[in-house]
């Protein structure tokens, strides 16, 4: 069987619109032994559910706004799903089986719970890759890819309808006011730039909590997506140092020297080449002492 991190990396390509499969992979970075297979079934539940809630009021040629709406009811009101606002740093909230579980979780799981419900009761949805809060859009059929036509829903905060006001006042709440809005904010996300910033948000945590076997492997899984990503090169070379695992650490770091010397750096990518420079040192004395 294939490594997860080449797993998670060949999710993203393959044909189809899901996003539960290759987000349950990542899951399994904390859940080794995670079996996908009675979550998809779950959410293929919930959709059917949620069909019937859009079946029967509004009904599937009523406007996007009503059907929406329908779907808010299902998932907000039924089910009692809702953002984790109180524990938001909480690793669960970005694995997709604790999400399903506990009905909770951080804006881009709660989207991808919206997404696939929405998709299995007739209701196109794709995810927005906005910055520091991942959205929804819902659009009017199976057959327009114009934004235009489409609402955007927060489904952290209840399914809520945002306009283009809203997303500014949400860019400068999460970015700051000197951040400017554009348009091409409100792209559509596509399946591994989802994944990646599942992943991302994942390494943090478990950087900030000294989890760092699970950091490494969620570090494997964005190289394996990203494989250009100097960030995440350095970042695992560095996991591994903190892991007392040198030679791996030094292939890392000397891969990342070499890469980084070739490309444009500011002043703070400067100081970073610098301290990776200075742990290379060391892990040359300490490699050559084991051997």
């Amino acid at each position: 069987m294939k490594p997860l991190a080449a797993q998670i990396a060949d999710s993203a390509d393959r044909p189809g619109p899901d996003l539960a499969a290759p987000a349950l992979l990542v899951a399994r970075i904390e859940y080794s032994r995670l079996d996908p297979e009675p979550y998809l079934d779950r959410l293929d539940l919930m959709g059917d559910a949620a069909f019937h809630f859009v079946a029967k009021d509004p009904g599937h040629d009523a406007p996007l706004a009503a059907r929406v709406d329908a779907v808010n009811r299902y998932l907000f009101g039924e089910l009692g799903f809702q953002g984790n606002r109180e524990q938001y740093d909480d690793p669960r909230n970005s694995c997709l089986n604790e999400v399903i579980d506990r009905k909770k979780g951080i804006p881009i799981t709660m989207a991808i719970v919206y997404i696939e419900v929405a998709r299995r009761a007739g209701v196109r949805a794709e995810g927005i890759n906005f910055p520091g809060h991942f959205l929804v859009r819902a659009l009017h059929d199976l057959h327009t890819d114009d934004p235009r036509e489409g609402l955007i829903v927060d489904p952290f905060h209840g399914g809520a309808i945002l306009s283009e006001a809203d997303c500014r006042q949400l860019l400068d709440r999460h970015m700051g006011e000197d951040a400017a809005f554009e348009p091409s904010l409100l792209a559509r996300a596509t399946r591994r730039q989802i994944l990646v910033r599942m992943l991302l948000n994942l390494k943090r945590l478990y950087v900030r909590m000294h989890s760092f076997p699970q950091a490494r492997l969620t570090t494997d899984a964005l190289l394996a997506l990203q494989p250009s990503s100097l960030a995440d090169l350095r970042d695992r070379g560095l996991l591994a140092y903190h892991m007392n695992d040198f030679s791996r650490a030094l292939k890392d770091l000397e891969e990342y020297l070499k890469l980084a010397r070739l490309s444009e750096q500011d002043e703070d990518e400067r100081k970073e080449t610098e301290k990776v420079w200075d742990h290379v040192k060391t892990l040359r004395r300490r490699v050559a002492q084991l051997n």
